[in-house]
């Protein structure tokens, strides 16, 4: 069984990924995986929310969810 991703292993994808350049979209799922399994870790269970608004922190964070709209 593959081990999780933790936060310290998201951290160095994405300090590597911002050092070569490489795995840009990569690193926001690492980041998010592991923010994840540190939730579940520390028994954050509850419901999941459906308007997340995308993946983690760096220089690329995700999307903002539900802005703007119909007036």
């Amino acid at each position: 069984m593959p081990t999780p991703m933790d936060s310290k292993a998201a951290s160095r994808i994405q300090s590597h990924a911002d050092k070569s350049g490489t795995n840009q979209g990569f690193k926001s799922r690492a980041q998010s995986a592991g923010a994840k399994n540190a939730n579940a870790a520390a028994g954050g269970g509850g419901q999941k929310s459906s308007n997340s608004g995308g993946g983690g922190g760096g220089a690329k964070s995700g999307g903002g969810g539900k802005s703007g709209g119909k007036k």
